[in-house]
């Protein structure tokens, strides 16, 4: 197991829906790099890569709603990807954070997208991992959705975290983690209980994302906003993803750079080292935006 890096400060910070979120805060005199997290996952992911940043950045990393330490809502509509971007705001606007860059995986991407969408100029530049950004016609109109279907099949409990270590090790997608990501993961992904140990993203929370991602309020909704993003951004793929050619398709129509990196889809996740270095070279690299950009909401 890992050493642990730096403690971070954690937030809990309410949104307009009465929800709370929990965000993690490493800190810093260095330019804010906002995290944003994979489906099913947490704002923790990101702590070694968080790690390697401290004395250059101020990384923060939000647990969007139904995963890590924030609240679960049992609307379903507070799954719409631009719910979630709103939350994103929240936290922003409680931090006092505009003009600054974001790092997004996943769901994380398609949401910081979304937030692009609702306050043109929050955002100074965007580094997606295969965002879930797709055109509706990639979607399949049969139900179950496939990708909800095994989310559910997910095992909720376990007796200790070296437990879900071992599983998950053996076990893809999670196997492709570098061992500092998972180990981040079980830390800050888990709840103890009186039973063992839980998932803290329900896998039934996980399964209706999916289901939203395939509605106009998913992934087609990140989708029609690439071509109108107001910031530059860099798109990383997987060379092992699951969809090759929609990530060009992504790069094209949002006018951003595409990097095509050894991995699968939780690319940001497999190498710490070579993250922080796509962040360094990517993110903070960039002009400093103007104090007057951002929340304009």
């Amino acid at each position: 197991m890992t050493t642990d890096p730096a403690a971070p400060t954690v937030h809990r910070i309410p949104t307009r829906n009465g929800d709370e979120l929990r965000v993690l805060d490493w800190g810093g005199s260095g330019p804010p790099v906002v995290l944003l997290h994979p489906n099913g996952f947490c704002g923790g992911l990101y702590e070694p890569v968080a790690a390697t940043l401290l004395g250059t950045a101020r990384a923060v990393a939000i647990d969007l709603v139904g995963h890590g330490g924030s609240t679960t809502p049992t609307d379903p509509t507070r799954y719409r990807f631009a719910s979630m971007a709103n939350d994103v705001l929240d936290v922003l606007d409680h931090l006092d954070l505009c003009g600054i860059a974001g790092v997004g995986g996943s769901l994380g991407g398609a949401v910081a997208v979304l937030v692009d969408q609702l306050d043109q100029g929050r955002w100074s530049q965007l580094l997606l991992a295969e965002p879930v950004a797709f055109p509706p016609t990639l979607f399949r109109t049969t139900t179950p959705n496939p990708m909800a279907v095994a989310a559910r099949r997910r095992r909720r409990l376990f007796a200790t975290r070296a437990e879900m270590h071992d599983q998950y090790c053996d076990k893809a997608p999670l196997s492709q983690l570098s061992d500092d990501a998972l180990d981040a993961y079980l830390r800050w992904g888990t709840v103890d209980c009186g039973d063992g140990v839980h998932l803290a993203c329900d896998p039934d929370t996980e399964a209706r994302i999916f289901e939203m991602s395939a509605t106009s309020y998913g992934a087609p909704a990140a989708w029609e906003h690439l071509e109108h993003l107001a910031c530059p951004a860099v798109i990383v793929a997987g060379e092992d993803t699951f969809l090759p050619a929609i990530f060009d398709q992504q790069a094209e129509r949002a006018n951003a750079t595409l990097l095509t990196l050894p991995g699968g889809h939780f690319v940001l996740h497999e190498d710490t080292r070579r993250t922080e270095a796509l962040i360094r070279e990517h993110v903070l690299t960039q002009p400093a935006p103007s104090p007057a950009i951002g929340g304009s909401r």
